[in-house]
């Protein structure tokens, strides 16, 4: 998935390959992120509380236990007032509610992942290392929460799309904090597979 290349969102700049994440970039040079984000995006942040009120109870009714045991990862309104996720490596997990189509489940949970933060200047990028599905880009201030807009790498590639070059891997949600040393990225109406994904965030170290 992708984020910011050398001249992307304020300047920030994301490098490639290796653990760090692929280059990546937005058409705007700007670090608000209301002016880099499409406007299938925009929308899809509004409707942020719909996904969560279409996805969460399909996944309840599908793991009542597994929802019950996260806690406030699965509250929608369980974001705190607080310190943005900081730089560094995270162990990640991805959660999918809410399944697309007959084939999908309404409730997936995955082993947790490598993940890193990275300061950017004014921004910061966020890059999931491993797995088949990948998110990559930029988080964005915004009061009490980050808005994350990037692209999906899939499979095996290493070359991030530019965000906004394929609305299919384009990707958009909010990064909040949820308790002492715990964020959560809620990505409404992603494209493939689920009415919402759910990555949870814990320092690594």
């Amino acid at each position: 998935m992708a984020g910011c290349a050398t001249t992307a969102c304020g300047g920030a700049s994301v490098a490639s390959a290796g653990s760090k994440a692929p280059a990546t970039t937005t058409a705007s040079g700007s670090d608000d992120w209301r002016r880099v984000a499409t406007s299938a995006d925009r929308d899809r942040l509004r409707r942020w509380r719909d996904a969560w009120m279409a996805a969460l109870p399909k996944a309840r009714a599908a793991d009542p236990a597994a929802i019950a045991a996260q806690g406030a990862l699965f509250a929608p309104d369980g974001a705190l007032a607080g310190p943005a996720a900081p730089a560094g490596r995270y162990r990640c997990r991805v959660f999918k509610l809410g399944g697309k189509g007959s084939a999908m489940r309404d409730f997936t949970a995955y082993p947790a992942f490598d993940c890193r933060i990275t300061d950017e200047g004014s921004v910061r990028s966020f890059y999931k290392e491993s797995g088949s599905q990948r998110p990559v880009g930029l988080l964005f201030p915004d009061g009490d929460r980050t808005v994350f807009l990037g692209t999906l790498l899939l499979g095996d590639e290493r070359a991030a799309l530019q965000y906004g070059q394929d609305r299919d891997r384009d990707m958009a949600g909010v990064l909040e904090r949820i308790g002492e040393r715990r964020w959560r990225l809620v990505l409404p109406y992603p494209r493939f597979e689920s009415l919402l994904d759910v990555v949870e965030l814990v320092p690594a170290e």
